[in-house]
């Protein structure tokens, strides 16, 4: 008796494709890097003994550019300020970035992978260090960056019209 196997079926738009399967889509990190970082606790030591819980305003910006190899950097940039009524408790300044390879990817989501996914792969590894700096520095419980919904942010900035062309482009 011979084994047979028949030839994959698919449809595709109301017409069937014989042997014919769609790649799937593939992000691949080839590196994580501190691009720039910045640590300030201008008023050390006193600053380490608050009775007052200090006021946090976070900023997030993910920017991605194309390169002439056919990869992508991705960058995370995190800006954080703490302040108490007494001023400045700390202020933190991280640019974590990524270099990634995609592949069989759709072109109309070139762009949300690199401002949506890449991000939210980064993103732990930038709150671990955001986390270590500040218990480093003394703060105690260290400063934990609450999770990003990242593609709220990117739809957001889009309709906001400040997501850049180059997202996209290699």
């Amino acid at each position: 008796m011979t084994d047979t196997v028949a030839p994959e079926a698919n449809t595709q738009n109301g017409a069937q494709t014989e042997g014919l399967t769609a790649l799937p889509a593939n992000m691949q990190v080839l590196a994580q890097f501190i691009r720039d970082f910045s640590f300030e606790n201008p008023r050390a030591p006193q600053s380490l003994r608050m009775d007052v819980r200090p006021e946090v305003d976070m900023g997030v910006e993910m920017n991605a550019k194309g390169r002439p190899d056919g990869l992508f950097e991705v960058d995370l940039k995190l800006s954080v300020k703490a302040t108490n009524p007494e001023g400045p408790v700390f202020n933190i300044e991280l640019v974590y970035g990524g270099l990634f390879q995609l592949a069989n990817v759709p072109q109309h989501m070139v762009e949300p992978t690199l401002l949506v996914e890449c991000p939210r792969y980064l993103f732990p590894f930038a709150r671990r260090i955001i986390s270590d700096v500040t218990a480093d520095g003394g703060f105690f419980p260290p400063f934990m960056v609450e999770p990003i919904d990242f593609a709220a942010l990117y739809m957001s900035q889009k309709n906001a019209g400040s997501i850049g062309e180059t997202a996209g482009q290699a």
